[in-house]
C-alpha cells in the first residue's frame, strides 16, 4: 500500500488500543483520519475525526500534520 512510503512507521492497533490511545492523549496531539466514504462518515464517525476518503488521500496528504501520530480507519 502506498501509505508505507509516506509515513515513517505503520502499526496495527485494535479498536481497544485506539480507544485507550484517544483517552490517554490530549486532543490535537494526534490526527484521527477517517478514510471511508462521505456517506459512511455521515452515518457515523468518531468525534474529532478528519474525513479524507481513501480515493482522495494521495491528493490531500498536505492536509495531514505528519509531525503528529495519525490513526487512520
Amino acid at each position: 500500500m502506498f501509505l508505507k512510503g509516506i509515513f515513517s512507521s505503520i502499526n496495527d492497533m485494535s479498536a481497544e488500543e485506539v480507544r485507550g490511545y484517544i483517552h490517554e492523549n490530549p486532543s490535537g496531539s494526534f490526527t484521527l483520519l477517517d478514510v471511508r466514504t462521505p456517506e459512511e462518515y455521515a452515518r457515523s464517525h468518531i468525534h474529532g475525526a478528519k474525513l479524507i476518503p481513501l480515493d482522495q488521500l494521495a491528493d490531500r496528504l498536505d492536509e495531514i500534520d505528519r509531525n503528529h501520530p495519525v490513526i487512520a480507519y
